[in-house]
Formats: structure tokens, sequence, C-alpha cells
């Protein structure tokens, strides 16, 4: 299945009518944050097909009014999902650098998060007979794609999610490949492809 991951930036040559016409082959779409809303809208309109994503740090708190969320895509921060024949788990926000800001957390914060998405991952192992297929997240695990900087150090909690979940793919964005922080935008993680889809990537992925 063909799956268009974006993140971080507007592509222009994606932000048009005829984008359709350029990747007829997409079936599904998936956010990995820090993107309009009215961006993500318009491509899940055009493509029509499922768009799951995560909120980044750069993204206004979720809740129930229409400018805190994408309509017609689903929020897979903190959730699992089985959908076109795929488990995926999200899990986004970014280490805190700005006290108070929104998706934000501080590396026990983020501890708190995973402990609660991990049982849900494990059970929809047993429900679906499978390991997770995909884990979407904002920021990059600790020590891959990550940099020093405050603002782009990488989530200590995402390591341990990897290595109790062993999903196939990890796709994040908010890193870019800049000084020596990104060697390759994919790393093998004890058998996870660590995937930075900064600013979009097409991906063919097995169901």
């Amino acid at each position: 299945m063909k799956i268009l991951a974006i993140s971080d930036e507007i592509i222009e040559r994606l932000y048009t009518p005829s984008v359709r016409e350029t990747y007829p082959d997409v079936r599904m779409l998936l956010g990995c944050g820090d993107l309009p809303y009215a961006y993500l809208e318009f491509l899940v309109t055009v493509f029509n097909v499922p768009l799951f994503y995560v909120p980044g740090n750069h993204d206004p708190a979720y809740g129930s009014q229409a400018s805190s969320r994408a309509e017609g895509g689903t929020n897979l921060d903190g959730e699992v999902t089985y959908a076109r024949g795929l488990l995926m788990a999200g899990l986004g926000g970014s280490i805190m650098y700005h006290p108070g800001a929104p998706n934000q957390y501080t590396q026990a914060q983020m501890y708190l998060r995973a402990y609660r998405l991990l049982p849900k991952i494990l059970l929809g192992r047993i429900r679906n007979r499978r390991n997770l297929d995909i884990l979407i997240t904002h920021s990059p695990p600790e020590g891959i794609h990550d940099d020093d900087d405050p603002a782009h150090h990488g989530l200590r909690a995402l390591n341990l999610v990897l290595q109790v979940a062993k999903p196939r793919y990890l796709l994040h964005g908010h890193t870019f490949f800049y000084r020596q922080n990104l060697n390759s935008h994919i790393i093998d993680f004890r058998g996870t492809q660590v995937v930075n889809i900064y600013p979009f990537r097409l991906m063919d992925i097995e169901e």
C-alpha cells in the first residue's frame, strides 16, 4: 500500500488539485505534526483516503474547536487503530523547551504518556494477532535523527516504546538534514525502520 507521510513544511506541489493525478496510488495519509490543519484537510479531501496524524510542538492543543483538529482525519496521539490492514499507533509532541506551551513534554512526562500507550498497543497486538506496523510521532527517539539543541533533542520514551512494541516502522518529522544529525533518513533500531519523513515521503508498505 502506498502511503504519503507529511510533516512540518507545506509543499507547494502537494497543495494543488492535481496532486491526486501526480500520485494516483496513495491509499493513506499520515501526518507527523507541525502542519496547518487546513493543509491536512485539503489533502484528505483531494485524495479521499484515511488521514491519521499526531500534533507537533507548533500545533494547538487538541480540543473541541474546529481550529484545534483536522476535520476528516483522526488524531492518533496516544491511541491505537487498525486500518487498511495496518496496526498503527501515535505519540505526538516534542521535548519541552518553552514551559507551558502545548504539545511539549519533559522526558518524564513523555514516559508517562508512553506507559499509557503501551497497554493499548499490547491489547491491539492480542486482538489483531500481529505486532504494531507503524508508530507515527512528531519527534525522533533519543540518539536517532535528533540533535543537541533544546528544541530538537530526541525523546527517550520513544526508545522504550520501540523496544516493547517492536513496530515495523516509526515515522517522524521535527528534525531535518543539517549539521551531522542525519546521515540517512532511515535507520534500523532493533528491527524497526526509523524514518524521518520531513517534509514528505512516499512509502510502499506491505499490508
